[in-house]
């Protein structure tokens, strides 16, 4: 094979444009330049080598359902039960049998941008998707954790296909009209749970976003409601907000014991 300059060679490795053969010249290649395009290309072969395997062994669980004669399996999660202000959100997502995004993961170990960049591709591609919000008010009404289930149930609800099989994190939930597995740390198993995942937590950082226009003082759209240092003072500075969460401790502390009245 003649010689290609190393421009030439860096756009067919960036096309995937080198077969076994080309490779096996270029690696005989004495230009610096090559074995560094060679170095730098088995190494990005071995990242997506890596993240197929995730991907596959992520698919365990809606293999299994699919084997089982199950034709529409959705993943369920939410975002937004620990922090002091703000709604929980919860999704439910059928994805096809043939869906494939490599880097899908639980959407706490992805930055802002892919998260948002999942977000589209997943609603664009799922076969359906329900998304639910219960705000404070009702999260103060019947707790947290009634609180997480009654959105889960509303967003398994909201999705135009009607599943017969829920892949669920963490989290049983009863009378169903389907059948289902609540699965510890499913959105790090399960594809279908982390694509719930990633559309729940963008929907809430979204709304958080909003909140942060509206009391700019808390800085939401950076703690997202979590209790920061930051958080906290500004509560016992400026009192709590409608979007605030009274029943939590360190809110409730600062209504009941320190007397701050609610901003208006």
């Amino acid at each position: 094979m003649e010689k290609q300059s190393i421009s030439v060679l860096k756009q067919l490795f960036t096309n995937g444009d080198i077969n076994d053969e080309m490779m096996n010249e270029l690696k005989h290649d004495e230009r610096k330049g090559v074995q560094q395009l060679i170095k730098s290309y088995e190494r990005q072969q071995q990242k997506e080598h890596i993240l197929e395997m995730k991907f596959k062994e992520m698919c365990q669980y809606e293999q299994r359902a699919f084997d089982n004669g199950k034709q529409f399996i959705a993943g369920i999660d939410e975002a937004g039960r620990g922090p002091l202000a703000g709604p929980v959100v919860a999704a439910a997502v059928i994805l096809p049998s043939d869906f494939k995004l490599l880097g899908l993961n639980d959407s706490k170990q992805l930055n802002e941008e892919r998260r948002e960049n999942y977000f589209s591709i997943i609603k664009e591609k799922a076969i359906s998707y329900g998304i639910a919000i219960i705000d404070s008010q009702k999260i103060d009404e019947i707790n947290i954790f009634e609180a997480t289930k009654l959105a889960m149930r509303q967003a398994i609800e909201t999705l135009e296909t009607h599943p017969d099989h829920l892949l669920i994190d963490a989290v049983n939930l009863t009378d169903l009209p389907c059948s289902s597995e609540s699965i510890i740390k499913g959105d790090a198993r399960s594809i279908s749970i982390a694509a719930a995942s990633i559309l729940a937590k963008v929907t809430r950082d979204r709304l958080m976003k909003e909140i942060h226009i509206e009391y700019p003082e808390y800085d939401f759209a950076s703690n997202m409601g979590y209790g920061t240092k930051h958080h906290i003072e500004k509560l016992a500075e400026f009192g709590v907000t409608p979007y605030h969460r009274k029943t939590f401790a360190p809110v409730r502390n600062i209504v009941l014991d320190k007397g701050v009245t609610a901003t208006e």
